[in-house]
């Protein structure tokens, strides 16, 4: 097992290296088994933070996302966090404000992560097999940018499926109802 956590540890050193020494605007972290994200990691790109556009910490086991994530890589245009067991973010998404898209599918959340919402330059979300239930609509049809938001393979109430165009401007994603069973 330290075996296996000793690669895991190089593989996410070279990635991490790969982005700084080439000056790429991407961070590709997927695949890590990552349950938080490395503090070390803050320390070696700090040459370069402003430059990352794009994170991708998909399928690792993190729980949380922490709001020194989140400034510290203000300048964000496409995060990808799916495939992880996040149930919130951090108030701070806010300060993205850059961010146009956001892949939050298959995690934990019950709810609508609210402070999406507040995200003007957001096109596209992603929060396909969650666990959400509600929708925060009238938020949602005041955000300008946003196109289209995934929500298929969640238990969303029967009042979001009644949402169409043009009372919300962007494509909304939902799985087939299930037919009513017969008696």
């Amino acid at each position: 097992m330290q075996k296996r956590m000793g690669e895991a540890v190089a593989r996410v050193a070279r990635k991490v290296n790969d982005t700084v020494e080439n000056k790429t605007d991407s961070l590709d972290l997927a695949n890590c088994k990552l349950m938080t994200f490395p503090v070390g990691i803050y320390k070696a790109m700090r040459s370069v933070t402003e430059g990352i556009h794009h994170i991708s910490l998909a399928n690792n086991e993190l729980k949380s996302l922490t709001s020194r994530f989140v400034t510290t890589f203000s300048q964000l245009r496409e995060l990808n966090l799916s495939g992880n067991y996040l149930h919130r973010l951090p108030e701070e998404v806010t300060s993205l404000l850059h961010l146009r898209a956001i892949n939050l599918s298959r995690n934990r959340f019950r709810h609508f992560p609210e402070p999406l919402a507040a995200v003007t330059t957001l096109e596209t979300i992603d929060l396909e097999e969650n666990e959400i239930t509600e929708v925060p609509v009238e938020k949602l049809a005041t955000m300008a940018s946003l196109q289209s938001l995934n929500l298929r393979a969640n238990p969303v109430g029967p009042e979001v499926r009644l949402l169409v165009r043009p009372l919300v401007p962007f494509d909304l994603l939902l799985s087939p109802e299930e037919p009513v069973p017969k008696a």
